[in-house]
């Protein structure tokens, strides 16, 4: 049986893929030798059993909101190697490899020989993080909603219109303050992400919102470089030349929601919170850059901060 082989500098690895559904998941080697098993605990045992019987010691995976958390965990619990692939890189693959039909058990393959070529870090996961993180989602739906809600009222002149509306907002607040206290409670009752979520709020301008979502939505800090950090926020600006002609940079990629918490955050410190920031974001206005690329400037500085003070163990200091 032909395998896929991985890169690597010690010795070839046999790449697996798996295709994460809600109801199902269908895996493959590169070779193609494919199968499909429901998304259950049975299922990803028998999984976890056909990868193991075929020697694969590393396992692709594409994000698929949220669906892929229970597979990774028991790939991992078993041994293997996980290696979480972003959409839009498995895309760009099948362009690169002129791969055109698209089926579950197509792209199951594509994700196994996608994961042997690319230089994607394999990712051990903390599995306390993953209730954390559907919680912090569940709380970023409820500020969603809300932000709604308030355009919402603000467009009414019908005062009974207006009165159901701000009687919606009331509830829904107090859901929010509900949902952040209990997902703070829950983070504090672990010591040493209570220690990571202490360092990053002590930096000025960082608050409990922002702390909370770098501590469960980037757990690689700490541990990275700061251009790896800047670049995992969406932050690192990406360079457009071809020729003769010299295009804007910009940011792009990353993780979303945390590229979002920072830019919020960023948007108060480079006004007040932050000294640093402050100082940057005048520096560059003065220049003539656009408010938006000031703000972005500053929030690559917050990124770069909280990889600091989780690197050093020590809390955040102007004169450092």
């Amino acid at each position: 049986m032909k395998t896929s082989k991985c890169n690597s500098k010690l010795a070839d690895v046999i790449c697996g893929g798996v295709d994460v559904g809600k109801a199902f998941l269908d895996i493959a080697v590169e070779s193609g030798e494919a199968r499909r098993e429901p998304n259950t605990p049975e299922g990803r045992a028998a999984i976890v059993a056909f990868f193991v019987a075929r020697g694969v010691t590393r396992v692709g995976l594409e994000a698929s909101g949220g669906y892929q958390f229970e597979i990774a965990a028991d790939l991992q619990s078993a041994g293997f190697e996980v290696a979480v692939l972003q959409p839009a890189q498995v895309r760009a693959f099948a362009k690169a490899i002129n791969q055109r039909a698209k089926t579950d058990r197509i792209d199951a393959a594509l994700i196994a020989r996608c994961v042997s070529v690319l230089k994607t870090p394999a990712r051990q996961d903390d599995p306390r993080l993953a209730p954390l993180a559907e919680r912090l989602t569940f709380l970023e739906q409820i500020e969603e909603d809300l932000a709604r809600m308030r355009g919402r009222r603000d467009r009414y002149r019908d005062p009974d219109l207006i009165a159901e509306l701000e009687a919606e907002i009331a509830r829904g607040a107090a859901r929010r303050k509900k949902a952040l206290a209990d997902l703070l409670r829950l983070l504090r009752s672990n010591d040493d992400l209570a220690r990571r979520f202490d360092l990053v709020e002590s930096i000025d301008g960082i608050g409990a919102r922002t702390a909370m979502t770098l501590v469960v939505r980037m757990p690689e800090l700490g541990s990275i470089s700061r251009g790896q950090a800047a670049a995992l926020a969406g932050m690192a600006p990406v360079t457009r030349e071809s020729g003769q002609w010299r295009g804007k940079s910009h940011v792009g990629g990353g993780r979303g929601r945390v590229g979002r918490a920072l830019f919020a955050a960023a948007q108060a410190a480079c006004r007040r919170w932050n000294a640093r920031t402050v100082d940057l974001y005048n520096r560059l206005r003065a220049a003539g850059k656009h408010h938006n690329v000031a703000v972005v400037a500053c929030a690559r500085k917050l990124i770069v901060y909280a990889n600091t003070v989780l690197t050093r163990g020590t809390p955040w200091s102007t004169q450092h």
